[in-house]
């Protein structure tokens, strides 16, 4: 049974100052996760934050990205509208991807058979020339091979 007063904040959310973490949740919020306009400037600021997003990559408005600092896009990739990042781990996103609108990556989950609930994680990888369909699922611990199309829809959950 779980037992949620047992849980404890793990240390994922420590590894920037207070600080950074309230910025960018103050940016992501006000700036990306809005209709504002500007795939370089999101760009730019990403990098900024520590993101490693090449400056031929296309980025829309309205993304949530949890932890820039553990996202990397390869050249001339595309996220679409509405694309939720939420990487508690690292994801990888290779060289000419579409990563169509509404895509949800998912980093981590929780241990539903332990008492404590523990969250854990994993990294997402996806190689070049992916394309994934709008509204699709993207597991923890996924990997994508090159030249792969995800059809619209999937829960993809696939081990390396």
């Amino acid at each position: 049974m779980i037992d949620l007063k047992k849980f404890k904040k793990p240390e994922i959310y420590k590894d920037k100052n207070l600080f950074i973490n309230v910025l960018w949740y103050l940016i992501n919020n006000l700036f990306f996760n809005s209709f504002i306009p500007g795939s370089k400037l999101r760009i730019i600021i990403l990098n900024l934050f520590g993101a490693d997003i090449s400056k031929s990559a296309y980025i829309k408005p309205r993304v949530y990205i949890k932890f820039p600092w553990k996202l990397k896009i390869g050249k001339y990739s595309w996220i679409g509208e509405k694309v939720w990042i939420d990487n508690i781990d690292h994801v990888e996103i290779g060289n000419n991807c579409c990563i169509s609108q509404g895509v949800y990556f998912c980093t981590g989950n929780h241990d539903f058979k332990k008492e404590t609930f523990d969250l854990k994680s994993e990294k997402i990888f996806i190689e070049d020339s992916v394309w994934v369909g709008a509204m699709t699922i993207i597991c923890p611990g996924s990997y994508i091979k090159s030249n792969q199309f995800i059809k619209t829809g999937t829960v993809f959950k696939n081990k390396n």
